[in-house]
């Protein structure tokens, strides 16, 4: 973990002290998806076949939903496992139906002329769900189901083979039961950048047939980010939900924050594979040496030690002057999460601009937001907070405006409007308008 003294950085040395891990824009991942994409636009699904058997040792397989699958699933995880994944999927369904976006009323900005904005869901989306060295089953709750209060009409998940859950055809039960409960009638075993082919694609397989999606959702390693990105770049192309790479975690700590609750928090991040990078900020060097020893107390029992080694050979720590530049660092940096563990967090919260998630507080566990509180833990990385947030129901959905003038209200605005058109040079927007106008 590398510390850095904020106050003695140039304008350079803060940027490179922020800065994501190279290996999530090198060049070889960017040749490898346009190899794939190439292919599988070339040869359909045998390419997603064979590039699966040759990546994942597998090929692609669609599994149905039904009562029998989602019963064996059942019985094949503790009672306490499957309560615990229905309380998350009904606490992921609240939140979203409760903020779901509603057509506006109208608005007369002139006598006669109405305006309003109206919501409609989008109509295929391709839902990536990571599933490599862990099975991210409760990404699939936090893709599927906002996806389903939006109203989407195909919803199209795809996952990676566990090569851990044989006998069950390569997919762990919880990831059944998350189908279940978001309402999925199926969910195909693809990953990695083939599986974004196919999404963007659409090809046709021994089990089945995947569409083209009109947008694609799902964090996932490089390969899979760069392979949304290339997507959505395509003419006529998917779009994309967000940049939504390798996990990332901001802690702002002061003297107050209590270091086994940091140094957990960030581990739980630094888990996640070697790409993730995780950031302490903090006025106390107390603090951020107390913080350090309890990583490494808490790394010597950890089952995934080197993964998380490897994710904090990439981690910063900053020394800060005071909370407030260590709000001007987090706001920079623009976390997909953060953390708040300082004795105003409360008030810290009104000067932070950029975050995916933020979590207030000692007992606002990140790990809480990623299961079950509700928010969608898809949130945008790489900075993407700086402009953009995480997935909510109006993510799954377009707003359009529709307008309605009465002939008064035409009376009123079309000479404005033809003059303003003539004034652009636009002769046939103003004839247009000069129709609507009195004689």
């Amino acid at each position: 973990m590398k510390r850095v003294d904020w106050a003695s950085l140039d304008a350079a040395g803060r940027k490179a002290a922020l800065a994501r891990p190279t290996q999530r824009t090198e060049g070889r991942v960017v040749d490898v998806v346009r190899e794939i994409f190439e292919d599988v636009r070339a040869r359909g699904g045998q390419a997603v076949t064979d590039w699966s058997l040759k990546l994942d040792k597998a090929a692609p397989r669609r599994i149905a939903i039904t009562p029998d699958v989602v019963s064996e699933a059942r019985n094949a995880l503790a009672p306490a496992d499957t309560r615990s994944l229905r309380i998350a999927a009904e606490n992921v369904r609240v939140f979203h139906q409760m903020t779901k976006p509603s057509d506006t009323a109208w608005v007369e900005t002139t006598p006669g002329v109405k305006s309003r904005l109206v919501w409609r869901p989008i109509g295929a989306a391709g839902l990536y769900v990571p599933g490599g060295s862990a099975p991210l089953f409760s990404s699939l709750l936090m893709l599927a189901i906002p996806a389903g209060v939006a109203g989407v009409r195909e919803r199209v998940a795809v996952t990676p083979p566990s090569k851990d859950f044989p006998n069950s055809g390569g997919v762990h039960p919880a990831m059944i039961l998350a189908a279940s409960e978001a309402g999925l009638d199926a969910l195909w075993l693809i990953g990695g950048a083939q599986a974004i082919a196919a999404l963007t694609y659409g090809v046709e397989l021994e089990d089945g047939v995947i569409p083209a999606c009109d947008k694609l959702f799902g964090p996932g390693n490089a390969y899979v980010a760069e392979a949304k990105r290339y997507a959505s770049a395509l003419p006529g192309g998917p779009s994309q939900d967000m940049p939504a790479g390798p996990s990332e975690l901001l802690v702002i700590a002061d003297g107050s924050a209590d270091p086994e609750i940091a140094a957990a928090d960030l581990l739980s991040q630094a888990e996640h594979d070697a790409d993730a990078q995780v950031l302490l900020v903090s006025d106390s060097t107390a603090t951020i040496n107390a913080i350090l020893e309890e990583v490494e107390d808490q790394l010597e029992t950890l089952p995934r030690a080197d993964i998380a080694r490897a994710s904090l050979a990439e981690a910063r720590i900053v020394k800060v002057r005071d909370m407030e530049t260590a709000c001007e660092v987090a706001n920079l940096y623009g976390p997909e999460h953060l953390a708040i563990q300082t004795e105003d967090a409360d008030e810290l919260v009104g000067q932070i601009t950029a975050a995916g998630a933020v979590f207030v507080g000692r007992w606002a566990a990140e790990t809480l937001g990623d299961y079950a509180a509700g928010p969608s833990h898809v949130l945008p990385t790489d900075g993407g907070a700086r402009t953009l947030g995480g997935i909510t129901t109006s993510s799954f959905m377009t707003s359009m405006s529709v307008q309605t003038v009465t002939e008064a209200g035409a009376a009123v605005l079309a000479p404005v409007a033809a003059r303003l058109a003539r004034l652009e040079g636009l002769e046939a927007h103003a004839r247009a308008a000069d129709l609507r106008s009195p004689e």
